[in-house]
């Protein structure tokens, strides 16, 4: 899916709630919603039972899934996908 978004400064645009893209050296997910202060406290637990990867400012990187428990990062995408939505419905109200 996707979302509209509008920050304070007046920048706004679409974009994708949940990406994934395949690069050389890993594969990048892009979690908007999981970087959320009020997400940030379950979003670190489960980074802690993940596995091995890296964070970006709104990117996590893996290098091989294999590397990562699946389960804790579909919680991840879930987290951050149920977040923006929430977030979508309040503004179309």
């Amino acid at each position: 899916g996707q979302y509209h978004y509008k920050y304070e400064s007046g920048t706004e645009g679409d974009t994708f709630l949940i990406g994934f893209a395949a690069r050389k050296a890993e594969f990048a997910l892009y979690l908007h919603g999981a970087g959320y202060e009020d997400t940030a406290p379950k979003r670190d637990a489960l980074l802690k039972k993940l596995g091995k990867h890296k964070i970006g400012k709104g990117c996590l990187y893996v290098k091989k899934l294999a590397d990562v428990d699946q389960a804790v990062l579909a919680e991840i995408a879930q987290l951050g996908f149920d977040r923006i939505s929430r977030d979508v419905k309040s503004k179309a109200k």
